[in-house]
């Protein structure tokens, strides 16, 4: 078992920034792909950006150039930048973490609330 616990939420103006992080209560070297995905009321959630153990990374379409995710293996950590944030980008962001080659969710965080006010 993995418990996966977020920081860093918060609210910000659009065009500002915030940074969160994911700590894993144990190591992360056997889980290979970390990430985060984000659901805003009324929608489906959706995944923002993910990042195997290698290094390689994936960006949904509309935070491509805006958000950049990085993985601590020796801190257990998965952190994801986010500049220049816009009002659509308010939701409850939830940090994931799967065994597989794809963020499909083995374990899941509780999530941290992001508002971006225009």
């Amino acid at each position: 078992q993995v418990q996966l616990v977020e920081s860093g939420g918060g609210l910000v103006q659009a065009g500002g920034s915030l940074r969160l992080s994911c700590a894993a209560s144990r190591t992360i070297f056997t889980l290979n792909t970390m990430g985060w995905y984000r659901q805003a009321p009324g929608t489906q959630r959706e995944l923002v950006a993910s990042i195997t153990r290698g290094g390689p990374t994936n960006y949904a379409d509309p935070v491509k150039g805006r958000f950049t995710i990085s993985r601590e293996n020796a801190k257990n950590t998965v952190v994801l930048q986010m500049n220049n944030l816009k009002p659509e980008d308010t939701a409850v962001y939830y940090c994931a973490a799967d065994y597989g080659d794809t963020l499909r969710g083995d374990y899941w965080g509780q999530g941290t609330q992001v508002t971006v006010s225009s």
